[in-house]
């Protein structure tokens, strides 16, 4: 079984972020399964290392300057790892620049060409996603691709998607079963460990959140392999969020996978949100801004649907961990805003503003907003000046992993 290496900050030279945030590997819910570790650029992946979040860019890789922006885009919400399409030739000359400028380890996406995982490997890629079940030739190329990534020190990915799976196992365990995807990816995990390659990740993904669970269970018992997480074709927005907090809040519950991504029919900004606040509240991430609020019912006395929605946009650039309540009625309001930081019990046309459990103030409905954005802001700078007084540094918008050295023996 891997040894897991001391977890340490990275003096990284290759121009990555350092975070500088205490790891969080453990979530309070269950041990965290033993996995092998891997590296993605100077981002630990499995062997106890925290969780990290990873999304996808959905512009055309050769527009280099479009797809460096939208990377920046996904590192300012706390992507750890961006993912970069790479179906054609101007994708594959275009990855020189942006591994270079990209401020998170890139891993290109290859399907069909060979040749391709090839020119990634030489551009700097951090690691390379390879389907081997659509790779031509792959029996020949593959032990070729092993070595070029060991010479050059990267990890790959390969992965099942129930879409995809291999028609042969489709026909013998009659659909993309739990099943059928362990017994996929097992082949495609033996096509690397039979030339002596162990630094890859595996992911068995179905849009089917229970399915997923009962594949990555399956799987999370045959073997060590760091695993990655996601619901392929989860859905819009809404849909798919609820998709994958199903299935990632079941398998992390019990330890299982190493990083995860969420796939939404939406802007890829959007999956880095819901991935970072699904391990914020299963305690896999340290907790940034939080909101607390009520739902609408007839007790309310005030818009409580929007009083939150102009609460949660006025504070959304806020990193400090605070917690506001937002409540819009005297029974459960004045309890719930207590627990939190900061928080407001609003009625009769009125609003208590109460901070640490006291009241400090009492304004009118108009001014119930600015009143709390502007006590949330107070409260955020007293914690920066807190943490900086403690020589401490709380995490700001972006990559939360906190990168080692070393692999695991």
């Amino acid at each position: 079984m891997s040894s897991i290496p001391k977890t340490e900050q990275l003096t990284s030279s290759q121009g990555f972020r350092k975070t500088g945030e205490q790891a969080i590997s453990q979530t309070p819910l269950h041990p965290r399964r033993r996995s092998r570790r891997i590296m993605v650029g100077p981002v630990p992946v499995g062997g106890g290392a925290p969780i990290s979040v990873q999304s996808m860019t959905n512009t055309v890789t050769a527009d280099i300057n479009a797809t460096l922006q939208q990377i920046a885009e996904l590192a300012a919400a706390g992507c750890d790892i961006v993912r970069v399409a790479v179906p054609s030739q101007d994708d594959a000359d275009a990855l020189p620049i942006i591994t270079k400028k990209s401020p998170i380890p890139v891993i290109a996406d290859i399907h069909f060409q060979s040749k391709y995982v090839f020119q990634a490997i030489d551009a700097g890629c951090a690691a390379v996603r390879v389907n081997p079940g659509n790779i031509r030739k792959f029996d020949q190329v593959g032990p070729e691709i092993c070595k070029a990534a060991t010479d050059a020190g990267i990890s790959l990915r390969i992965g099942v998607n129930a879409g995809s799976l291999d028609k042969d196992i489709y026909a013998r365990y009659g659909g993309p079963t739990p099943e059928a995807l362990v017994a996929s990816a097992l082949k495609e995990a033996h096509m690397f460990e039979d030339v002596g390659f162990h630094d890859f990740k595996i992911s068995v993904k179905h849009h089917d959140p229970v399915t997923t669970v009962q594949t990555y269970r399956l799987l999370a018992s045959k073997g060590d392999w760091p695993l990655h997480l996601g619901v392929t074709e989860a859905g819009p927005s809404w849909q798919g969020t609820i998709k994958s907090c199903l299935a990632f809040g079941a398998l992390l519950a019990e330890g299982i996978g190493d990083t995860i991504r969420v796939s939404l029919s939406a802007p890829p900004v959007e999956e880095v949100k819901v991935g970072c606040k699904i391990l914020e509240y299963l305690g896999l991430r340290q907790r940034h801004f939080d909101i607390i609020s009520c739902p609408s019912c007839g007790r309310a006395q005030v818009d409580v649907i929007e009083l939150a929605k102009e609460v949660t946009e006025g504070l959304k650039d806020i990193t400090a961990p605070i917690r506001v309540a937002v409540m819009g009625c005297i029974v459960n309001g004045p309890g719930e805003a207590r627990e939190a930081d900061l928080g407001v019990a609003s009625g009769n046309g009125k609003g208590q503003i109460i901070i640490k459990g006291k009241v400090v103030q009492t304004v009118p409905e108009d001014q119930i907003v600015p009143t709390l954005l502007e006590r949330a802001k107070e409260i955020a700078a007293q914690m920066d000046a807190k943490a900086a007084a403690q020589g401490e540094t709380l995490p700001e918008a972006g990559p939360m992993v906190v990168p080692v050295t070393g692999r695991a023996s």
